[in-house]
């Protein structure tokens, strides 16, 4: 069931606070980083083409999602890659990340893409059943310890 009203908004001064105090569950903490850290990394890494948002339900925000955006040079060169994707747990189990994820693919098969990558860290309580659900895939590499996944997306 997916939660009515669920949308991306840009960070801005007025929502930043709001949205670095989300946080997952303890036992999710090995495999996603807070947005904080997040933001740190977009800010350090321009040649990656950061793209990210706050996750809204209605008026609060509830998650983060961040991308490389068809980076100019590496592995992911032109392609559109999810680098973070967190619900905040309490609002975790309620379709909100799938439908984040149903908005990500939308915005980046409108860009002209035809799949749709990421990657996590193995371990108990990882996020590939998610993943799965949604149709991703591995596409067979690692990249830095992690599985990257692949959701191709079906000729239109």
């Amino acid at each position: 069931m997916t939660p009515p009203g669920v949308h991306l908004r840009e960070i801005t001064d007025a929502n930043r606070d709001a949205v670095r105090a989300l946080r997952v569950r303890r036992d999710q903490r090995q495999f996603v980083a807070s947005v904080a850290k997040s933001l740190k990394q977009a800010a350090r890494s321009p040649e990656a083409h950061p793209w990210y948002r706050a996750v809204y339900l209605g008026d609060e925000p509830v998650g983060f999602v961040m991308l490389s955006w068809k980076p100019s040079a590496g592995p992911y060169k032109g392609r559109h890659f999810i680098w973070r994707l967190l619900v905040d747990k309490h609002h975790q189990r309620r379709g909100i990340g799938r439908e984040t994820l149903s908005q990500i693919a939308a915005l980046v098969r409108a860009d002209g893409a035809t799949e749709l990558l990421t990657s996590y860290d193995p371990g108990d309580g990882e996020p590939w059943p998610f993943y799965q659900k949604f149709g991703f895939e591995p596409t067979g590499e690692i990249d830095d310890g992690e599985i990257v996944l692949r959701l191709v997306f079906p000729d239109r």
